[in-house]
């Protein structure tokens, strides 16, 4: 890719238009629309996605049951046709707004420290989950303990199924994984939280509520579930327990940036999925709403095309 700057009319030349922060779905996603409108693009790709755990994305259209790593291989391998995309493997230890631009510090795997400037940022840096603090919660976590049923329920259906959670949040979780089988049982970290309005609607779905606490999970090394573990001692055998995990930014760049962030911590976009930082963009699970694969990858599209589309504007004053 051609590291020297170009001076264009009425703004500051830069390494690149558009720097790309995490190469998932959304990254790679936007990385490939942007490279097709022939944009200086760099992708800084800092480890592992989200899903690197599960065996598998589901409900990805052409890539229904692809291997997570698999799936950005081939999005990495359809990138290599455009010139103007580079991928690195660096982490963003520091972002600037400097004028109309930014300057990112990068750290590479050695540690050595570099610096870039872009146009444009798009953070397309994901969520880590905060799983409950049970005994193989961790260990089962992407395999016999799942976040979505529209991703999982499918293999699992007809099974013997659990829920686990807070009063405020297990109902509709509950009566969602019920779509996928009829036996389900719910395990609520503050019993007594949950009202007796949210009981008599998970009675009547045939759902099953444990007041008893829930003290660890037991599984094979492969991470299967294969028994749920309560404070007597009791052995429940389950094949899958779904959980809304708490989540927090991956990472801290859009707080430092001074972005505005939802309650939940997400970074809140307008529907140009810029942020409140004005030439700082964000897609995929660190915006609200559904997580899923496909929808990271369609915001991530629906971002490019807005840069493109703002860039353009900026070349062409009216």
């Amino acid at each position: 890719m051609p590291s020297a700057r170009r001076c264009v009319p009425g703004r500051v030349p830069t390494d690149v238009d558009v720097a790309i922060i995490g190469a998932g779905s959304a990254g790679l996603s936007a990385a490939l629309v942007l490279g097709r409108c022939l944009r200086r693009v760099l992708v800084l790709d800092g480890g592992p996605p989200r899903n690197a755990p599960s065996p598998a994305v589901q409900a990805f259209f052409t890539r229904d049951g692809t291997p997570p790593a698999k799936l950005l291989n081939l999005g990495r391998a359809e990138l290599e046709a455009y010139d103007s995309v580079e991928i690195k493997e660096a982490k963003v230890v520091g972002l600037v707004r400097c004028g109309k631009h930014f300057e990112l510090t990068l750290e590479g795997p050695t540690g050595r420290r570099s610096t870039r400037t872009a146009r444009k940022v798009l953070l397309a840096t994901g969520v880590e989950d905060e799983l409950p603090p049970l005994p193989g919660m961790r260990e089962l976590w992407g395999q016999g303990v799942l976040h979505c049923p529209y991703c999982h329920g499918w293999e699992h259906r007809d099974q013997a199924l659990a829920v686990y959670g807070r009063a405020k949040l297990v109902t509709g979780l509950a009566l969602l994984v019920s779509r996928w089988s009829p036996d389900v049982v719910v395990c609520v970290e503050d019993p007594a939280s949950l009202s007796q309005h949210a009981r008599r609607r998970l009675r009547r779905q045939g759902i099953v509520v444990r007041d008893e606490p829930l003290v660890g999970l037991e599984g094979t090394a492969g991470g299967e579930l294969r028994h749920l573990v309560f404070e007597s001692g009791e052995r429940l055998a389950r094949t899958a327990l779904f959980i809304h995990p708490h989540q927090h930014q991956r990472s801290p760049l859009a707080e430092e940036m001074g972005c505005r962030l939802s309650a939940k911590g997400a970074i809140r976009v307008n529907k140009q999925h810029q942020t409140s930082v004005p030439g700082l963009y964000a897609a995929g699970d660190n915006t609200p709403g559904t997580q899923q694969a496909l929808l990271a990858a369609a915001e991530g599209s629906g971002a490019a095309i807005c840069i493109n589309e703002t860039l353009t504007r900026e070349e062409c004053p009216k």
